[in-house]
C-alpha cells in the first residue's frame, strides 16, 4: 500500500517537540551530558527552594538562622569553596547580623577565621563596590535589592567545572533577596524592640513615681493628722491643768475642811457623851462615815488632779493602747485586766474616745457601787461587730441596772444618778447600743456593741467629749466644771452614807 505523503505530515506535527520540553536540540546522545546537568541543576535549584522554605518557618532562631541557611545554600547550589552574604555599610542600620560567611563543609566562620583573599571580598561588599558578576577567579557575585536599591550582596568561589548558569544566577538573586528582607524584617522588629523596652522603661518609672508620690502623699496625710491631733491635744491640756489647778486650790481644800470639821465634830460628840452621860454613839458612827468618804473623795481629787496634770501624747493611739493606759489606772483596789480577741479594727477617734470614756465610767462604778473585787475589760473584734463589756465578780444585778437607766433617762433634774444615761448617750453616739447581764464572774457585765461599718457622718468631735463632767462649750465656764465634779463627788458620798 502507497503512504500517504500528507498523512506523514500530520503525524509529524502531532509528536512531541523534545527541544522546547527538555533544552535542548533533540533527544540524540551526543546531548545526554547538558540534559544531566541541566537537570542536576534543576534538582539542586528545587533542594535549594526547599531549604529557604524550611528556614522561614524558623521563628526562634531569628534572623541569624535564616541568613545562615541561605548561604549554605547558595553554598550547596554552586559548591562553593567560600560564600559571603553581608549588608553594605549604612545600610538598615539596625539590622544583625551585618554578615556571615561559610566555608566548604558549610559551617560559619568568624571574621577573625577568614583567609586573606576572602576578607577582602568580604570588605569589597561591605563598602559597597561594584564588581562583575563573574570574574576569572571563580568568584560570583548577585546584590541584594531592598524597594530597588542595592543594601548588600553574596560573593562566592564557586567550585563548578564551568560557569554558572543564568538559572543559576536567578536561584542565587533569589536568595539575596530573600536575605534582604529577612534583614530588613530584623531592623524593624529591632526598632519596635526597642521602642517597647523604652515605653516599658518609661511605664516603669511612671509607676515608681506614682507609688513614691502615693506614699509621700499618705506620709503628708498621717503628718497633717497628727499636726491636728496635735492641736487639739494643746487645747484640752491647757484646759486640763487649769482645772487642775482650780481643783487643787479650791475643792480639794474644801473638802480636806469638810474632813476636819468632821474629826472635831466627832471629838465634840466624844466629850458630850462623857460631860451628859448620853450615848452618842450613833452620830460618831455616822461622823466616822462622813469622815471616812470625805478622805476616799480627796483620794479620788488627787488622782483627778494627778490625772489631769498628764502630759499627753499627740501619736493617734489604739483602741487597746487606751484600754491599756485606763486598766493600768484602775487598777488597785479592784484587780482589772484587758484582753483583747480578734484582729484589731481601725476606729475613728471619736469613737475610740467615747469607748474608753465608757469603759472608765463603767470602771468607776464596778469600784464604788458593785463591791466587786476582780473586774475584766475584753475587746471582741468581729467582722461586722466590735464587742467592748466590763465584768466583773460584784453584787450587782442587771435588771435593777435596766430599771436605773429607763428611770434616770425619762426624768429630768439637777444631773444626779446620770452615771448609766452618760455611758449609754456615749455609745449611742457611737451608733452602738448598751446592754446589761449576769457576768460568768457572777456580777454584771456591761456590754458595749458597735455594728460595722459605723456611719459616715458619725463624728461628735474630739475636744467636745475629752472633758466630763460636763463637756467644755463656749457657755461651760471654769466655776461650771468645778460646781459639777463637786457635784458628782457629794452624789457619791451622800449615796455611801
Amino acid at each position: 500500500m502507497t503512504a500517504d505523503p500528507h498523512r506523514a505530515e500530520d503525524l509529524d506535527t502531532r509528536r512531541p517537540d523534545l527541544a522546547s520540553l527538555t533544552g535542548l536540540r533533540s533527544g540524540k546522545r551526543s546531548y545526554y551530558r547538558e540534559y544531566r546537568e541541566s537537570d542536576e541543576r534543576l534538582a539542586r535549584a528545587v533542594r535549594a527552594m526547599d531549604s529557604i522554605s524550611r528556614a522561614l518557618v524558623r521563628t526562634v532562631e531569628g534572623p541569624r538562622g535564616l541568613l545562615e541557611e541561605v548561604a549554605r545554600t547558595a553554598s550547596a547550589h554552586l559548591s562553593a569553596q567560600w560564600t559571603l552574604l553581608s549588608l553594605a555599610d549604612g545600610q538598615l542600620p539596625g539590622a544583625r547580623p551585618r554578615f556571615v560567611v561559610v566555608d566548604s563543609e558549610r559551617r560559619v566562620v568568624e571574621d577573625e577565621e577568614l583567609p586573606a583573599g576572602v576578607r577582602r571580598e568580604l570588605g569589597s561588599l561591605r563598602a559597597g563596590h561594584q564588581a562583575p558578576v563573574i570574574d576569572t577567579r571563580g568568584w560570583v557575585r548577585v546584590p541584594m535589592n531592598l524597594e530597588g536599591a542595592t543594601v548588600g550582596g553574596i560573593a562566592l568561589l564557586h567550585g563548578l567545572p564551568s560557569d554558572p548558569e543564568p538559572g543559576d544566577l536567578s536561584v542565587l538573586r533569589i536568595l539575596a533577596n530573600q536575605a534582604a528582607v529577612s534583614l530588613h524584617t530584623s531592623e524593624q522588629f529591632q526598632a519596635g524592640t526597642a521602642l517597647h523596652r523604652r515605653a516599658q522603661r518609661l511605664h516603669d518609672e511612671t509607676a515608681a513615681q506614682a507609688r513614691d508620690l502615693a506614699e509621700r502623699t499618705a506620709a503628708l496625710r498621717r503628718a497633717q493628722d497628727r499636726l491636728v491631733v496635735a492641736d487639739q491635744w494643746l487645747i484640752v491640756d491647757e484646759e486640763r491643768h487649769r482645772i487642775a489647778r482650780e481643783l487643787h486650790d479650791t475643792v480639794a481644800q474644801q473638802v480636806l475642811t469638810v474632813g476636819m470639821t468632821v474629826d472635831l465634830a466627832e471629838r465634840d460628840a466624844a466629850q458630850w457623851q462623857e460631860q451628859h452621860g448620853a450615848s452618842t454613839a450613833p452620830i460618831r458612827q455616822q461622823l466616822r462615815v462622813a469622815r471616812d468618804l470625805s478622805r476616799d473623795v480627796v483620794d479620788q481629787l488627787r488622782q483627778a488632779i494627778y490625772a489631769l496634770s498628764q502630759h499627753r501624747d499627740d501619736t493617734v493611739r489604739s483602741l487597746p493602747e487606751l484600754l491599756s493606759e485606763l486598766v493600768r489606772q484602775h487598777d488597785g483596789k479592784v484587780s482589772v485586766r484587758l484582753r483583747v480577741h480578734g484582729t484589731e479594727i481601725a476606729l475613728p477617734e471619736s469613737v475610740r474616745h467615747e469607748l474608753t470614756r465608757a469603759v472608765g465610767e463603767a470602771l468607776f462604778n464596778v469600784k464604788v457601787h458593785s463591791g466587786a473585787t476582780r473586774a475584766v475589760v475584753r475587746v471582741n473584734y468581729r467582722p461586722d461587730l466590735v464587742i467592748v463589756s466590763v465584768a466583773d465578780d460584784g453584787h450587782g444585778d442587771p435588771a435593777q441596772l435596766r430599771r436605773v437607766l429607763r428611770v434616770t433617762m425619762a426624768a429630768t433634774g439637777d444631773g444626779r444618778h446620770r452615771g448609766l444615761a452618760n455611758l449609754h448617750a456615749r455609745i449611742t453616739s457611737t451608733g452602738g447600743d448598751l446592754r446589761f447581764r449576769r457576768s460568768r464572774m457572777g456580777g454584771v457585765e456591761v456590754q458595749m456593741r458597735l455594728p460595722l461599718p459605723l456611719p459616715d457622718a458619725l463624728d461628735p468631735g474630739l475636744i467636745g467629749h475629752l472633758l466630763d463632767p460636763p463637756p467644755v462649750t463656749d457657755q461651760a465656764t471654769p466655776t461650771m466644771l468645778v460646781t459639777g465634779t463637786v457635784r458628782a463627788l457629794s452624789h457619791r458620798v451622800r449615796s455611801r452614807s
